[in-house]
């Protein structure tokens, strides 16, 4: 059995912050092919489709489509705040490798 991702606290209240919801938009985080690592996270802003998989707190929806979720099966969605910047980052058991960028990986 799958497990779906989880969203972690601080992620939905930076979703508040930016006001996510109130723009009518969710966190989407997708998987593409390609990067320096095979695979490569998409976050964007984008309305949830139907066949979304949506995760909610703190009145925020993150969303993953069908296509990225065998990907994404029991990874974290965080936000981090550090000196190279703040950004939205994904802690994902099922990545073999990464890259520094943090945004490509392989399986």
């Amino acid at each position: 059995m799958m497990v779906p991702p989880t969203v972690t606290e601080r992620a939905f209240t930076r979703l508040a912050e930016i006001g996510a919801a109130e723009q009518g938009k969710a966190l989407r985080v997708a998987v593409d092919g390609g990067g320096c690592s095979g695979f490569q996270y998409d976050i964007t802003l984008d309305e949830a489709a139907e066949d979304d998989l949506i995760l909610e707190g703190a009145g925020q929806k993150v969303v993953v489509d069908s296509v990225s979720l065998p990907f994404l099966a029991d990874a974290v969605i965080d936000f981090s705040e550090e000196l190279i910047g703040a950004r939205f980052v994904i802690e994902n058991p099922n990545a073999s490798s990464s890259c520094g960028c943090g945004t490509s990986f392989s399986m």
